[in-house]
């Protein structure tokens, strides 16, 4: 065994350096690479492990806010207050188309509105009608009197049939398109039975369709109520056809072609107001405007348009249809009525007596033998007019002495049905009854008899007599211009003065 001498070798002692953790770490490390690579495995294995086992995350979290409504109190509502029920009023409408189409009882959508203005003023206050000399016969404001048909208003027991014999006989000679034929009414007559004479001037067409139309809306026939309203529609459809563009019914062919259109116009405001067609509105505007523009630069009115002629004739009528467009809402200029009142008190004198053209100056009568056969100190026809005149523009006997004066003379000239004569003017008696029913009293009394006998008793009543049943002859002063047809409505117009106004 061989033993090792300790002096055989020799030891170098070197001064030890200093050494840290990270050095005798690194040292090793450097000596050991297998330590290295346990440790990547171990990573490895540890990533992998990661990947395959389902890790539970953490939601993440959001920030939002979220508005929660508040659950409200429940507040009973109040009460309803209680409903007060006012009177249903049912206005008429106003879209309805003027059509030849007939309006049926069952379908008419304003009958029931047209019975609901009883209360209806007429174009006059009722405080200046029949109160200025006496009761008269029961004249009032109101409507009240038409749409009873005159029943209650003091008019004697024959004047409504007598009335509604004259509205049929009207009815049966108007023709298919609305119009009152002047001369040619007879081919209406019925066959079998004698036919009806006293044909007119064609040129009066318009004029007796006014007329007439007056005579049906006087006894409270509209476009909207009454038996006849289908006679009444007709009608002013016609005259509507008639108008021309200035606002004149017809044409200007006759001289006095102004007589026919005042007396449209006055048939036009009545139809529009009364029936409460809007669409009639401007056909009656119209009417009153050429009236308008037919005046005289500061004066009335006559044949011409401002030829600086004035009468009273014509003067009548046109103020008729302004006063009737004044009540129903249409324009009508006041000055025109005041120089209608200022010609009336220039053309009057202390006798009452108011005059044709100038003063004193009794009616017009055309040439030939026509004021032989119609002597005109007969009647009193342009007193008449211009005392009814005086009454639509609101005079008062009371503070206008020509208008007792004009009374007085009247009465001295009753109406008398004498053919042999030339007594009947039919024209005279229209105003002269009106005008005295407004004065009432005794003069109204006393003029009443006398027409119960010239108009009343003179229709053909004759039920025999079938073409002539209810109209009356056209013998008296203007019944060659307006025919049958002019003397049966102007007469049926004078019998209703019980209750028109």
């Amino acid at each position: 065994m061989t033993t090792l001498d300790p002096k055989q070798f020799s030891v170098s002692v070197h001064e030890a350096e200093a050494v840290t953790f990270h050095d005798m770490v690194a040292e090793q490390l450097r000596h050991s690479p297998w330590l290295l690579l346990s440790a990547a495995l171990h990573a490895i294995a540890f990533l992998v492990l990661w990947a395959l086992v389902p890790v539970d995350r953490k939601p993440e979290s959001k920030n939002f806010a979220e508005v929660v409504p508040q659950a409200q109190p429940e507040v009973e509502p109040p009460p309803e207050p209680e409903k007060i029920i006012e009177p249903k009023v049912e206005e008429p409408t106003d879209d309805i188309v003027l059509t030849d189409e007939p309006i049926l009882e069952t379908n008419d959508p304003v009958e029931v509105a047209d019975t609901t203005q009883s209360d209806t003023m007429s174009a006059f206050t009722s405080n200046q009608w029949n109160t200025a000399v006496g009761s008269g016969g029961g004249a009032a404001g109101p409507y009240g009197g038409r749409r009873k048909g005159g029943n209650g208003t003091g008019a004697p027991k024959s004047i409504q049939p007598t009335i509604a014999r004259a509205l049929e006989w009207l009815a049966r000679h108007q023709d298919e398109d609305g119009r009152w034929d002047c001369d040619l009414f007879g081919k209406h007559d019925l066959p079998g039975f004698a036919a009806c004479d006293g044909a007119g001037s064609s040129v009066h067409d318009i004029g007796v369709t006014g007329l007439a139309l007056l005579a049906f809306l006087g006894d409270n026939h509209t476009m909207r109520s009454g038996s006849y309203r289908e006679v009444v529609r007709r009608g002013v459809l016609w005259l509507r056809e008639q108008q021309q563009p200035n606002g004149l019914f017809g044409t200007n062919t006759s001289h006095d072609y102004i007589y026919d259109h005042a007396i449209a116009a006055y048939a036009m405001c009545e139809a529009y107001g009364l029936s409460r067609y809007t669409t009639l509105q401007p056909v009656a505007q119209n009417a009153i405007n050429y009236l308008e523009s037919h005046r005289n630069p500061y004066g009335v009115w006559r044949y011409q348009p401002h030829d600086l002629d004035n009468d009273t004739s014509v003067t009548g009528w046109c103020v008729m249809a302004y006063e009737s467009a004044k009540y129903f809402g249409l324009t009508v200029n006041q000055t025109a009525l005041d120089l209608a009142a200022n010609w009336f008190d220039q053309v009057s004198d202390a006798t009452g007596r108011h005059g044709y053209r100038a003063l004193g100056e009794l009616s017009s009568r055309k040439g030939g033998d026509h004021a032989t056969r119609f002597p005109v100190e007969k009647g009193e026809a342009m007193t008449a007019v211009g005392l009814f005149c005086r009454f639509f523009l609101g005079q008062d006997p009371k503070e206008k002495t020509v208008m007792q004066a004009a009374t007085a003379l009247i009465g001295q000239k009753p109406p008398v049905w004498d053919e042999a004569g030339g007594a009947i003017d039919h024209y005279y008696w229209y105003y002269a009854t009106y005008a005295m029913f407004q004065v009432g009293g005794r003069p109204w009394t006393e003029w009443q008899k006398h027409l119960q006998k010239a108009v009343v008793k003179t229709q053909h009543s004759d039920a025999g007599d079938k073409n002539r049943l209810g109209s009356w002859d056209p013998v008296g002063a203007w019944g060659g211009d307006g025919g049958r047809v002019y003397s049966t409505a102007i007469l049926t117009l004078t019998l209703q003065a019980y209750y028109r106004y």
